[in-house]
């Protein structure tokens, strides 16, 4: 079992004309291979920062992040070892892929760069990815102009699967499409978690797929975790004031969720 410990990390800017600002205060979590933990905040709230310190975009403070038990490293072969078990899905498809590359590249580009499979087998393990996130193989050759949001998407995904990791941030991966086909990127991510075993860190905004997405979830404000549980116990019922006013001023969780599910549970 792969574990990734965040423990007490806080994150200061300095910023011009402003002083410190305080992104993060003392937040600590821990994931582990096979769960799912959804965090939830407004912006501002810190989600962002928590994504940049994990792939190792920002470092910390103070506090540690550990993997396995071990200091992730910041440079070097162990940095790269670190950034193949943990791997990203961006918030926009629409950004995050290059418009100038085909897909066969955006998804074979990893496999050659972590020597996942031997030069004669790229092909197939190319088409094995696409047809793992449910696109036909004709895509391919494509560019990510010539496909649908949600399509783009799931590009993204099988690139971030590629390499294959053991952990995924998932940083808001479908508030950029359409409502109507969040609910298939959102399976497919639970899916992938439960067949591969991953651990997934779940960043949303949205309580409705907080809940039904995530086994623990984790309420960030102004850079604390202001309450954490079990996603049933933090949305149905929230203790704290803040988590409180995110839900009377979010869509009701159960007729929200229905939207997405045509009443489907």
């Amino acid at each position: 079992m792969t574990t990734l410990e965040f423990d007490g990390v806080t994150k200061i800017y300095n910023v011009r004309g402003a002083g410190q600002i305080t992104a993060l205060d003392d937040v600590s979590f821990t994931l582990t291979s096979g769960r799912t933990i959804g965090l939830v905040g407004q912006s501002g709230s810190g989600k962002s920062t928590i994504a940049k310190i994990l792939t190792q975009l920002e470092t910390p403070s103070r506090g540690e992040v550990r993997l396995d038990g071990a200091p992730i490293p910041r440079r070097g072969a162990g940095l790269r070892a670190y950034r193949q078990q943990l791997r990203m899905v961006f918030q926009d498809p629409f950004a995050s892929l290059n418009p100038y590359h085909s897909i066969r590249h955006h998804v074979e580009r990893p496999l050659r760069l972590d020597k996942v499979v031997p030069k004669d087998e790229m092909d197939a393990e190319v088409r094995r990815l696409l047809d793992r996130v449910r696109l036909q193989s004709d895509v391919i050759d494509r560019r990510p102009h010539e496909l649908s949001g949600g399509q783009r998407q799931r590009v993204a995904i099988a690139r971030a699967l590629a390499s294959r990791p053991r952990l995924l941030v998932a940083d808001e991966p479908v508030s950029m499409l359409d409502v109507s086909i969040r609910l298939g990127v959102l399976n497919l991510l639970a899916d992938l978690q439960r067949e591969e075993g991953l651990g997934v860190l779940y960043i949303t905004h949205d309580l409705a797929t907080a809940r039904h997405f995530s086994d623990e979830i984790l309420v960030l404000n102004q850079g604390r975790v202001v309450e954490r549980g079990s996603a049933d116990d933090v949305i149905l019922r929230p203790q704290h004031p803040y988590t409180q006013q995110l839900r009377a001023a979010s869509p009701d969780p159960e007729s929200h969720f229905a939207d997405y599910t045509g009443g489907a549970r």
